[in-house]
């Protein structure tokens, strides 16, 4: 799947879950999937704990989140 074809399935709407990106159709947020890939969740894990989503949605979210990186310089602690 393609870029473009992953960054569809995220969606942004001011009136579902306050305008966060989340996987289109859901109220999954986002960041909520890359905090949990972060901390050492499986994709298998989250698929199972999110019964609804598929693995391209997952990796949707870590599109989205290569997408954001390359906008934006974001301060880290050193």
């Amino acid at each position: 799947m393609d870029r473009t074809a992953l960054l569809s399935r995220v969606s942004i709407d001011p009136n579902v879950c306050f305008g966060k990106p989340c996987i289109r159709g859901h109220r999954i947020w986002v960041s909520l999937i890359l905090d949990l890939l972060a901390a050492g969740e499986t994709v298998t894990g989250i698929l199972a704990d999110y019964p609804g989503i598929e693995e391209a949605d997952i990796r949707a979210c870590i599109a989205y989140g290569a997408e954001m990186a390359s906008e934006r310089i974001v301060e880290v602690p050193a």
